[in-house]
């Protein structure tokens, strides 16, 4: 008995990760829609025509937020087939992740307040949090960059394990991540223990 291996998703080779910083590219990220685009296109490549029936936009719209995605290199034709005469192309990301490189000036810093995964993740989940159905925690704790940078990798490794889950059931689900500093309090080294 043959076992088949679950479904690749996406359903097309993507790299793992891009690093952006190019003002171009920031742009593009900054619209809204462009980062539902990004997002729908994580499930599976799409055509135009299936990304503006998801997001119930007219076809032109999200053609042209496409084009934008294709000019700032974060999408690209992954496949085309060809129906009747026309020649219709799936789009995907080019990357799975994309990692905002740094900054050089205040114009592109600017830019990037309005790529705010946890500002729109708060929008989202408010109705969730209002039919008591939201699942979430905060923790602060006081550990060194080195063990900050180990734990987000393995953050990133349950966001990408979630993006790959394949898709069923009617209710999309988000899932956001954050680890950033804070000025939340600390308690002081604990005393020395008395000399014996």
């Amino acid at each position: 008995m043959s076992v088949n291996p679950p479904p690749q998703i996406p359903d097309y080779d993507l790299d793992e990760m891009v690093v952006v910083a190019a003002p171009v590219q920031l742009r593009a990220l900054a619209d809204a829609l462009r980062g539902t685009l990004l997002e729908l296109l994580l499930e599976r490549a799409a055509t135009v025509t299936e990304l503006a029936e998801a997001v119930q936009r007219p076809k032109s719209t999200v053609a042209y937020h496409v084009n934008q995605l294709v000019d700032a290199g974060l999408l690209k034709v992954v496949r085309t087939q060809r129906v009747r005469a026309i020649e219709e192309r799936y789009y995907g990301r080019v990357a799975r992740t994309i990692y905002i490189g740094a900054l050089s000036s205040d114009e592109d810093i600017a830019m990037v307040a309005n790529i705010d995964g946890l500002a729109t993740a708060y929008g989202e989940s408010r109705r969730a949090k209002d039919a008591d159905d939201l699942r979430c925690t905060l923790v602060h704790a006081r550990i060194p960059i080195e063990d900050v940078r180990a734990f987000w990798a393995e953050v990133q490794e349950v966001a990408r394990r979630f993006a790959q889950i394949p898709r069923s059931g009617d209710q999309v689900y988000g899932f956001v991540a954050g680890l950033y500093p804070t000025d939340a309090p600390t308690l002081p080294e604990p005393p020395s223990p008395p000399a014996s």
